[in-house]
């Protein structure tokens, strides 16, 4: 807990972890990413990745969290990925991205998402992506609870693809987008027993970690 804490730099922390556990210690913070609730991010290598290889990806991980940081609806936590390294959430709220119960894009949230895709993650083609939609635990009209659990999954789905296909458009390459997948009511980080905490469960996250190619750039001492 106290290598996610805000007091720490990617920096500061990529050295830590690089010098230790590495992948064993990724596979135990990775699932703890968003506040002990979100998804474990990137494909474990397998083989602990050396200190001065970490502070070379927190330094990466610092600049690229303080340009999705300058977006506007935009959300950014420091997080850890399954390899141990550091890694960037970036949370864009449903209620800035959809209306309810669509999964289109506002004319706001596309200005947003253009802006993320062109300041953030073509400046960093190196960094793998991962998206995850979710909703709250609402139930549907004439549904029944499972019926409305797998429409919340499906709606999920549409959004995170949503925000994948808009940025592919804006020119982010599609092989840097790892994966998309929707999780519905899952991982909720608020509580869905108000409108306040169902607003804060109805999000679309965003995961930047070091690609395969950025580590070995690291360990080869090359990575800029």
């Amino acid at each position: 807990m106290i290598l996610s804490g805000c007091g720490m730099s990617n920096t500061a922390k990529g050295g830590l972890i690089g010098g230790g556990g590495g992948a064993a210690l990724g596979a135990l913070i990775g699932g703890l990413a968003g506040k002990g609730k979100g998804a474990a991010i990137g494909a474990a290598i397998g083989t602990a990745v050396g200190a001065g290889a970490g502070v070379l990806i927190g330094k990466k991980m610092d600049k690229a969290a303080a340009e999705a940081a300058a977006i506007e609806g935009a959300q950014v936590e420091q997080v850890t990925d399954n390899n141990g390294l550091q890694a960037v959430k970036v949370t864009f709220d449903s209620g800035i991205l959809f209306n309810t119960g669509a999964s289109n894009l506002s004319a706001s949230a596309q200005s947003s998402l253009s802006k993320f895709a062109n300041n953030v993650l073509k400046q960093n083609a190196n960094m793998d992506v991962e998206i995850f939609g979710y909703t709250d635990n609402q139930g549907w009209k004439n549904s029944t609870p499972e019926q409305s659990k797998q429409k919340n999954i499906d709606l999920s789905q549409q959004r995170a693809q949503s925000v994948s296909s808009y940025l592919l458009s804006c020119g982010v390459p599609t092989a840097q987008v790892k994966s998309v997948t929707g999780m519905g009511e899952e991982n909720p980080i608020a509580d869905n027993s108000t409108a306040a905490g169902r607003e804060q469960n109805r999000r679309v996250e965003v995961y930047m970690y070091a690609s395969q190619a950025m580590i070995q750039e690291a360990e080869a001492g090359t990575l800029q």
